[in-house]
């Protein structure tokens, strides 16, 4: 079986270039879509996502800017920072790149954020939304995942889908929002005992794990939808999914590649979250 590959580079293009035109109404509307990115330290991975946000959303006409901070920054002062954005009405999105230093509580500033600017779809308000089923900001990976799917008319009521990763950020989301299309979910994580046992019975399989190369494609049934979410740098700087591309390609129905796959999707669901909140409204939750 040659495996569907799921490219969501394309896919980004393509939504983008809707993007522009709701973007574009908005203006002649008077409403100029803005997202505020807080960066504190200088992490040169943290930085690298920042930069291809502000590329990004430049490309789709969204406007943005970059407020860098010292990683000497203290809680206070972040969260005042925060505060100020929310009271801005010129800014409909805030994201606040993560990790933060050790010294600032992550759960703290998330919280800071308003719901109704909370374009990364962390805030517990959102979240709870989200696990009910009712209309949010959804976390961008997992949103990602979930349009990328339903673009390559993979089936997912019904399915079995396994999850191996517990993320706030993907894990649990993402098992959460298939959960909401009628799939029947299973976690898995670090501590599963016999993991391939559930890998192998997976209709769809969410990897998210950050093991390079540590599903392969014995553990997969025939004809399983693999979306890897691994990004492993290796030693030469290539990078890398948590799954074995060649050999599970042969044996998957669809499959996600590392680089070109979920990553360009995370990117562009938050600008339609950015999108969406300068419509005033928060992004469909279904």
């Amino acid at each position: 079986m040659a495996a569907t590959e799921m490219n969501g580079k394309e896919l980004s293009q393509t939504i983008r270039e809707e993007m522009k035109s709701e973007v574009l109404q908005l203006k002649e509307n008077g409403i100029i879509p803005h997202l505020t990115v807080i960066i504190v330290g200088d992490d040169p991975a943290s930085r690298s996502y920042v930069r291809g946000k502000e590329k990004a959303s430049k490309e789709t006409g969204i406007s943005s800017d970059i407020i860098e901070l010292p990683s000497s920054t203290t809680e206070k002062n972040l969260l005042e920072k925060i505060e100020e954005l929310n009271n801005d009405e010129t800014v409909h999105g805030i994201l606040v790149q993560l990790p933060l230093p050790d010294h600032i509580n992550e759960q703290e500033v998330i919280e800071s954020i308003s719901p109704t600017k909370d374009v990364d779809g962390f805030h517990p308000v959102n979240v709870g939304k989200m696990m009910t089923g009712n209309s949010t900001f959804l976390p961008c990976t997992p949103y990602g995942i979930l349009t990328m799917l339903k673009a390559y008319d993979v089936s997912i009521e019904g399915k079995h889908a396994v999850i191996v990763g517990r993320s706030n950020i993907v894990g649990k989301p993402v098992g959460q929002l298939l959960l909401n299309e009628n799939a029947t979910v299973t976690y898995c994580h670090s501590r599963t005992k016999n993991l391939t046992d559930f890998t192998k019975e997976a209709d769809i399989l969410i990897l998210a794990m950050g093991r390079p190369n540590s599903i392969h494609g014995e553990h997969v049934k025939v004809g399983a939808v693999i979306v890897d979410v691994g990004i492993n740098r290796m030693a030469d700087g290539s990078l890398t999914g948590d799954a074995d591309f060649p050999s599970v390609a042969e044996k998957a129905s669809h499959i996600t590649p590392v680089p070109r796959g979920v990553g360009p999707m995370t990117i562009t669901m938050l600008l339609k979250n950015t999108i969406m909140a300068a419509k005033g409204m928060p992004a469909v939750g279904k």
